[in-house]
């Protein structure tokens, strides 16, 4: 029964930046720049930073469309982050279930963590996020510290702030969902701190490129400033190809991807702002450490970026339609309650998604909004993402010459 002694690191945000954070912080690694342990504004920064990306989806059958938005590097950044840092990476990864139980206990029993990918679906905490079909997967990295055999309980650290639990068989089954995942395990050596400083520099230089230039993969319009543009265009241009007239009328569409967005601004792995605290933070670490000042300006104008995000989810769910203002402040609970009360919130959450269900329904017969108030609605969200445009391309100039500096 293997449960590693005083753990308490559940600061970790997102999947790959917070359970690393944990990882390091429980083996007790630090930041040579702090003395404090390596915080995930600085990991995220280092595997990419943030990023402006529009998507929209549109399913077959019972599944309605998304309108998503990425707000951090999305292109292999854990990987990206462990190679720029000199990680030495230790991975062990069988098909068989009970192989991959003794290299967990094994790990367990040498007093490190575990990291381990899991189906974030298959874990019992995954109504957090709004909840999807059955054949929806999507595997990511938690952390393991504890595993009671007879009991049949896992102790694991996923961005909540306390301690969560599943069964050994759902951890196996969600361990086990997709082959090139299926019962990998990771543990990671310290960083090597010579790199430290080329790896933050790497990882600007990434924010930057993404937000200028083609990306590595997908559209060249569905990031960076070009991706603004699209997202006010499909916005407000009816005719437009893929208009949100066409993919989202009024109705259960339209509801859809205004939760999916908001949701992607505040939620998602987040705590608000579209991370663009959380990058500031990073820069004002960065400014510290390459000994550039220019780059605490950046940082400045990222905040306030942040809050003109917080100010487009205010928007897209307002106040002023009561069905969509509940449909956030809902959202919003069911966040809370996972990042303060872990699995003693799932009862609450199950409810609240039950009552999104409701409102779903409600908008089969009757959106909330007229025609005209339809198109005053996506008029001022797109003047609004026009507005954070604006921020970022001058924080993102700024950047540019902090760096080159």
């Amino acid at each position: 029964m293997p449960v590693l002694s005083n753990y308490n690191e559940f600061s970790g945000r997102h999947w790959e930046t917070g359970t690393v954070r944990n990882f390091w912080a429980y083996r007790g690694i630090t930041a040579p720049h702090t003395n404090q342990p390596y915080s995930e504004a600085m990991l995220m920064g280092i595997s990419g930073g943030i990023v402006m990306a529009y998507f929209s989806f549109a399913y077959s059958g019972e599944w309605d469309p998304q309108a998503r938005i990425l707000t951090r590097n999305t292109f292999d950044p854990m990987d990206r982050m462990l190679e720029r840092m000199g990680v030495i990476q230790h991975i062990e990864q069988t098909s068989q279930p009970e192989k991959a139980r003794r290299n967990l206990i094994n790990t367990l029993d040498e007093g490190s963590p575990a990291i381990v990918w899991a189906d974030v679906f298959s874990l019992p905490w995954c109504g957090v996020a709004m909840p999807m079909p059955e054949p929806m997967w999507w595997m990511s990295p938690i952390l393991v510290y504890g595993y009671d055999e007879a009991a049949a309980t896992v102790l694991v650290a996923d961005r909540a702030r306390i301690p969560l639990t599943c069964t050994t068989g759902e951890l196996d089954a969600a361990r086990a969902r997709i082959k090139k995942d299926k019962f990998k395990l990771l543990s990671l050596d310290p960083p090597n701190e010579g790199h430290l400083i080329a790896a933050v520099q790497k990882g600007i230089w990434d924010c930057i490129k993404l937000f200028t230039e083609p990306p590595p993969k997908g559209g060249k319009d569905s990031f960076g400033f070009a991706a603004y543009n699209r997202l006010i265009e499909v916005l407000t241009k009816p005719k437009h190809r893929l208009s949100w007239e066409k993919e989202f009328p009024a109705g259960p569409k339209l509801y859809s991807a205004l939760l999916w967005m908001f949701n992607d601004i505040m939620l998602f792995g987040k705590d608000g702002s579209a991370e663009r605290d959380v990058y500031a933070n990073f820069l004002d670490e960065a400014a510290v450490l390459l000994d550039k000042p220019g780059l605490k300006e950046a940082a400045a104008q990222f905040r306030t970026s942040g809050e003109a995000w917080n100010v487009l989810a205010d928007l897209i769910l307002p106040d002023d339609v009561p069905l969509l203002s509940e449909a956030r402040a809902l959202m919003t609970r069911k966040s809370r309650l996972f990042l303060d009360q872990g699995n003693a919130g799932l009862t609450e959450i199950g409810k609240i998604n039950g009552r999104l269900k409701e409102i779903r329904a409600t908008m089969e017969n009757e959106f909330p909004l007229d025609a005209s108030g339809v198109t005053a609605l996506k008029k001022r969200i797109a003047t609004q993402v026009a507005k954070i445009a604006e921020i970022e391309g001058e924080a993102v100039t700024t950047l540019t010459a902090a760096i080159g500096s």
